[in-house]
This record gives structure tokens, sequence and C-alpha cells, in this order.
């Protein structure tokens, strides 16, 4: 047990997730610190840009094998069931009706880029190896839960008919344009592509992505405060619980097919993790009526810091079993 817990706390104390606490426990203290959104805009393109573009370097290196195909199977079959599993636990745990409900079950099939750079930041950290296939896995984990929901919205609602606005607004996301773009700019140039730019993707990497957890922190942090109001304790236990049940699925089904322990870790991370930029966007466009402030609130004000300060040490050390 002591083992256990020595685990556990090395894999928390890291730069990345002290300074996500840091940037909490400003919010949560009213502070004025702040980070321009200038600044922020620059730092989610960049950490996008290095992720994606260190991803395919890594698979031009290592080729295509079965295993990339299965695992994207894996994180496509697991998007598309979460939701239901979210939308039942929801209904049963909280007062939300099914509209509302099914909006909230959507953004946790989807992903947060954000945490998979946190976790793919925590496994370079820490030493562990994990496949550059990972980032095509989270692609494709974006889309299939937002159909979902729009599913259970539209059969125990009567809402959530999809139209060519969403289908646009899916295919144009900025985040993914950009992640899966880079990612095969770093697929076609390989090593001579990583040796040109590794001064800029490689070297300010974790520095970048500390200050940009700090401002996430703060951005969590407020976004509780300004939205309390609205996260009852079934609401708030949901938040928390929901992430523990998508990593399980994930540990489970990569643990059977055999994923090396960082590739079993990120996808378990995907599983875990709710989204906050691309399907909020869907959201206000195929489920106009929903109430924005709590799937907004709830994954990125009770999910994301649990997944961040929490979830990630121990799904690391679940996949290190």
């Amino acid at each position: 047990m002591h083992s256990i817990f020595d685990t556990l706390l090395g894999n928390l104390l890291v730069p990345t997730i002290l300074f996500f606490v840091l940037g909490l426990i400003a919010a949560f203290a009213r502070s004025d610190l702040s980070i321009p959104a200038g600044a922020a805009k620059f730092m989610s393109l960049y950490l996008l840009l290095a992720i994606g573009f260190k991803g395919g370097s890594s698979l031009a290196t290592y080729g295509l094998h079965a295993d990339m195909f299965v695992t994207i199977g894996i994180g496509v079959a697991l998007s598309f069931v979460i939701p239901f599993i979210a939308f039942g636990l929801l209904r049963s745990m909280t007062r939300l009706d099914t509209m509302n409900a099914a909006a909230v079950a959507g953004h946790y099939g989807s992903i947060s880029i954000v945490t998979f750079v946190a976790a793919s930041s925590l496994l370079e950290l820490t030493g562990v190896a994990f496949d550059g296939y990972m980032i095509a896995v989270a692609a494709a984990m974006e889309v299939p839960a937002i159909l979902s929901a729009l599913w259970i919205a539209n059969k125990f609602s009567g809402e959530g008919k999809a139209g060519p606005g969403l289908y646009r607004e899916l295919l144009a996301n900025g985040s993914i344009v950009l992640l899966v773009g880079a990612f095969a700019i770093g697929a076609l140039t390989g090593d001579q592509g990583m040796t040109m730019i590794a001064p800029f993707v490689v070297t300010p990497f974790t520095g970048i992505l500390c200050l940009f957890l700090l401002d996430m922190g703060l951005n969590a942090g407020r976004s509780v405060i300004a939205n309390r109001h609205l996260l009852t304790t079934g609401l708030f236990a949901f938040g928390m619980l929901m992430p523990l049940i998508g990593a399980i699925l994930a540990w489970a089904l990569g643990a059977a097919v055999g994923l090396q322990q960082g590739s079993l870790f990120l996808l378990m991370v995907l599983s875990a993790s709710a989204s906050y930029i691309a399907v909020p966007a869907a959201m206000r466009i195929a489920l106009p009526k929903a109430e924005a402030g709590i799937y907004l609130t709830l994954s990125l004000g009770v999910t994301f810091p649990f997944n961040i300060t929490i979830g990630l040490p121990v799904y690391l050390w679940l996949a290190q079993l």
C-alpha cells in the first residue's frame, strides 16, 4: 500500500499538474492573476501543433501497424458507447431533463485535447513510452459521441436533429484541423522534419504547457465560482464518477488487446476526459435549448480539474499494474 501512494504522489508532483493547481488556488482566492487572451490562444495553437507534429513524426519512424487500427476502433467504440452510460447515470443521479442529460452525456464520450496533451507530457516527464498514433485515436474520438448524444436527444425528447451547419462546425473545428494537419505533416516529413523544428516543438514544450495549465486552472476555478448555483450534489458527483467509469472501460479493453503502458494510459485519459471545446460548439447548433452553463461548468469546472489533479496519477498507476 505504501508503494502505491508513493507512485501516485510521484505522478502528481510534476510541474504541469502543480501549475494547474496553482491556477485553481489563485481563482478560489479571488486573485487578479490572469493570462492575456491572445497569449492563451497562442499557447493553445502551439500545443496542438507540437503534439500533433511529434505524433506524426513518431508514426513515420515506426510505421503503420495493425495495433493502430485496433486501437482506433476501440476508441471510436468507446466514444459511441460512453454517452449512453453517462445518460443513464445522469437520469438516475440528477434531475436533468432528457435534453440536457443528452447534451451533457455527449461531452463525456468525446475528448479533452488539453487533458491529452497534459497526459502526454506526464509520460515524457516520467520516461514512459507511448505510440505516436495515439494522436489519431484522439482525433477519431471527437465526433462519434456527438452523434450518440443527438440520437439520444431525438429518441427521448424529439430534439437533436442534425443539419449541414453542424457537420460544417465539426469538420472545420480549429483544434481538430490543426491537430490532424500537424500530425499529417509530421508523418510526411519524418525525422528530417523533426530535426528542423525540434528547437520549437520540443525544447519549450513543457514550459509553455505549464503556463497554459496555469491559465486553465484560473478558468476552471472561476467557472465553478460563477456557476456554482448550477452544480447540484448529483451533478458534482457525476462529474467525478463518470471519468473513472470511462477510464476503467478503456483499461479493460486496452489491456485485453495488449496495449503498452503509455498507450493504455492515454486511451484511459481519452475515455475519461470531457470535451469543453468541440462538443459545446456542436451542442449550440444541434441542441440550442440545452443549458450551456450546465454542460460547460461540469466539463471544465469539475471533470477537467479532477482529471488533471487526481485522475492522471491514478490512471497512470492503473496502466502500470
